[in-house]
């Protein structure tokens, strides 16, 4: 090294006393006391404001961490939540698809229950229509009065068992029907025939006026003498009974009988079966007019039965007697009544049927 780069040697040499009076005038001076005053309160300030700042640090390193550790537990809640979420998500999306489902469900249901009310409307209204129909075919062919009654009341009882308003025009119409036919006088069509029936079974038990035969008025003196006898047969004369039977046999070649009409009827015996046959056709005839409601035909063949029946039977048979009484009750009888028709019902009926078309 140089010696040129060397510093020059430090000497001490004593304060002058002007420097030292000037030092102590700077002491004195109240300027540099505030300073340093102000100086020492700032140096304070600082080494404070040092202190708090890091205990500020501190603090916010704290509540960093704190923030630091909610975050992560919010986080874990959010995850969680979200989770959560997802799985609510899916039911959610489980719960939309059964509810979408159960609307489809619904709908189908509504559907097939209106097909249903307007297939139970169509039954009902089909129903009516055969009843109507049936109370019909009764008048027209059978002139049966009481089975078109229950029949348009079978239809009136459906449709009050059916609620709906549109029927109640269609019921004010089977009524006036079933007032008119109430209205009528009974007439007991089946019942007539019936005992048409039953005279023409009896026909062939009627016994004839050319077949009866007297009553025996008692028994043979000797047959009576034997049976009041205290004695056996054995003991009668032999000859005796021999007369008996004899004359029995003689009175038995003759019959004496009354008869209570003028001219009594004679037939052959091959005509009998052929009167009992054409009887039985007159009585049929009669039953045909009744069905047809000809009551001039009706009251004719039963006229010729009954002058028949009493030309050429026995009148004193009971039998014979209930026969005659049941023809003349039914030639009494009014069988041509003229029967209303349904035609207003019917017309209903299918009026009806056009308008839900037409809906």
């Amino acid at each position: 090294m140089n010696d040129d780069t060397n510093p020059p040697p430090l000497s001490f040499e004593p304060p002058k006393p002007d420097l030292m009076n000037a030092k102590s005038a700077v002491w004195r001076n109240p300027w540099l006391i505030v300073a340093l005053i102000a100086l020492g309160l700032a140096g304070w300030q600082w080494i404070e404001t040092r202190l708090k700042l890091a205990d500020t640090q501190q603090e916010l390193a704290r509540r960093l961490a704190d923030i630091d550790l909610a975050s992560k537990e919010s986080r874990t809640l959010a995850r969680q939540a979200q989770d959560q979420v997802a799985v609510v998500q899916g039911k959610l999306g489980a719960l939309e698809a059964k509810i979408a489902e159960s609307r489809s469900q619904q709908a189908t249901l509504e559907n097939l229950y209106q097909d249903l009310a307007r297939n139970r409307d169509e039954w009902a209204l089909a129903e009516i229509e055969q009843s109507v129909t049936l109370a019909a075919q009764q008048l027209q062919l059978a002139g049966n009065v009481q089975g078109a009654v229950l029949a348009l009341q079978a239809a009136d009882a459906r449709l009050a068992g059916n609620s709906r308003p549109q029927f109640i025009g269609l019921r004010k119409v089977l009524n006036r029907d079933l007032d008119r036919l109430r209205a009528l006088p009974q007439l007991d069509m089946p019942g007539m025939s019936l005992r048409l029936e039953n005279v023409i079974a009896a026909i062939d038990i009627l016994p004839l006026a050319i077949d009866s035969r007297p009553r025996a008025e008692g028994k043979p003196k000797t047959t009576v003498e034997a049976d009041q006898g205290t004695g056996s047969p054995a003991s009668l004369d032999f000859w005796q009974r021999i007369g008996a039977e004899f004359w029995g046999e003689i009175r038995s070649l003759v019959r004496i009988q009354r008869f209570d009409r003028d001219e009594p009827a004679l037939l052959a015996p091959g005509q009998a079966f052929f009167l009992r046959e054409n009887l039985k056709l007159r009585l049929l005839n009669a039953r045909l007019a009744l069905l047809a409601r000809d009551q001039w035909t009706f009251r004719n063949e039963l006229k010729h039965a009954q002058a028949w029946i009493d030309r050429y039977f026995d009148g004193r048979d009971k039998s014979l007697q209930t026969t005659q009484g049941a023809l003349k009750q039914l030639a009494a009888t009014e069988i041509n009544i003229e029967l209303p028709n349904l035609n207003e019902s019917l017309s209903a009926i299918k009026n009806f049927k056009l308008g839900k078309e037409r809906k």
